[in-house]
């Protein structure tokens, strides 16, 4: 059931762009790779499969697409989930205005729709784009501020997902309040959970070199808690933006078991987690608890 519902947001995504009258977006998005559609999931638990159900995952998925599009100019990524990237198959001018279109294409969609609905997936999208100017610019410099990494994470990955369940919420007349504050710990605890599986996988697993976020200039939660903790911070911070060798990934790794620091990074996104679950426990939705239970109870 799941499955056929998601067919038909991506069914819906096709029609939107063939709207535009422009065959050749229509070729870029059938070389897109397809995600889990994690947002997409989310609004269908808990406003159901009806006509608008539909249109808004569309419009979530055309706008989550749009900013990996972006992403991938600003990473320099040659693939995206196994794929080529768009901007390796062609340059980054395509990406980028490929991105243009089915940002203002959702936009479009979005003026359709109950105009609080329209208000809060729009807001997100501005917060989407303030969390990724942010995290190019903390990788400027070595941050030692939780504050700054969580209004990164919150911006960048969970203001979309807590506005698509709260958008959903509204759509079926369900407490907004409730939803949207799952929403945005479901994206929080599943950046922080990505940022701990960098260090906990091999490369093989991840589908990219190990420990890479901290070559890349990203001080993610177990950095955050390490710097903190450790006696020798300048060993930490020579080691930041730099090309590790095995006896350096080793020697963090083993100073996050001394101090702790994977574990309470796991804890501390548990419990975001089980806040998250404690929002919409009036509602008994078991699929929506299921979803973020399978998200914090990983392997790492």
């Amino acid at each position: 059931m799941e499955n056929e519902s998601l067919e038909k947001v991506k069914q819906q995504v096709v029609k939107f762009v063939a709207s535009c009258n422009h065959n050749r977006s229509l070729e870029l998005l059938d070389l897109l790779s397809q995600g889990k559609m994690l947002r997409s999931k989310l609004i269908l638990k808990i406003a159901g499969q009806t006509k608008e159900s539909i249109k808004l995952c569309a419009i979530i998925e055309m706008i989550q697409s749009a900013s990996l599009l972006h992403d991938d100019v600003i990473d320099e990524a040659d693939t995206r989930r196994g794929k080529p990237s768009i901007n390796a198959l062609f340059d980054n001018k395509t990406s980028i205005m490929f991105g243009d279109i089915l940002y203002s294409k959702a936009f479009s969609e979005l003026t359709l729709m109950d105009k609080q609905i329209a208000y809060t997936v729009a807001d997100a999208v501005t917060k989407l784009s303030i969390g990724e100017l942010m995290d190019v610019e903390l990788t400027n410099s070595f941050n030692s501020s939780y504050d700054l990494y969580f209004e990164m994470i919150y911006n960048k990955t969970a203001s979309l997902i807590e506005a698509s369940a709260k958008a959903a919420a509204l759509l079926v007349q369900k407490d907004p309040t409730s939803f949207a504050l799952y929403g945005k710990n479901l994206g929080l605890a599943f950046q922080m959970i990505d940022d701990i599986l960098d260090i906990t996988q091999d490369s093989q697993t991840l589908g990219k070199p190990a420990m890479l976020d901290f070559v890349e200039g990203k001080v993610t939660i177990p950095y955050l808690l390490l710097y903190e903790r450790i006696d020798n911070k300048d060993k930490l911070k020579s080691l930041y933006k730099k090309e590790l060798n095995s006896d350096e990934q080793l020697w963090i790794k083993e100073q996050m078991v001394k101090y702790d620091v994977l574990k309470d990074s796991i804890a501390q996104a548990k419990q975001i987690g089980l806040e998250a679950i404690e929002a919409i426990k009036a509602d008994q939705n078991s699929d929506l608890i299921n979803i973020m239970k399978q998200m914090i109870d990983r392997e790492f």
